[in-house]
């Protein structure tokens, strides 16, 4: 069994990161799952939420994904997202600015993705 996998998140713009990692847990529409070296091969549709993944180095890298696939075979695995952004790359400030516009606009789509945001800003 192979002690790492490759990880590759991208959005629909970028690639987010990339490179080897020993854990990643994402939410998918099944729940949340943990992919570790060796994992059988997977398919799945990413919910909203925040990804982490344990780098090969013993360091962490947190993600506000939105929506995409997840999928893993020959400890490659992709997450191919339609927003993802690194949580070092969250302005704080602005992801509560937008958070407390979504709610005085009852946007509920808005809203989740600001929490989502923010939930990965309070991991990292």
């Amino acid at each position: 069994m192979a002690a790492e996998l490759h990880v590759e998140l991208v959005a629909a713009d970028r690639s987010v990161w990339s490179g080897e990692a020993t854990l990643v847990v994402a939410r998918t529409t099944s729940g949340d799952i943990g992919v570790m070296p060796g994992h059988q091969p997977l398919l799945g549709v990413l919910e909203s939420g925040p990804v982490t993944i344990r780098t090969s180095d013993g360091g962490t890298v947190i993600a506000a994904v939105h929506g995409g696939f997840i999928s893993f075979a020959d400890d490659k695995l992709s997450l191919l997202a339609e927003i993802a952004e690194l949580a070092d790359e969250i302005d704080i400030q602005r992801a509560e600015r937008a958070l407390e516009r979504a709610k005085s606009d009852t946007d509920a789509a808005s809203e989740r993705r600001a929490e989502v945001r923010l939930r990965a800003v309070a991991v990292r």
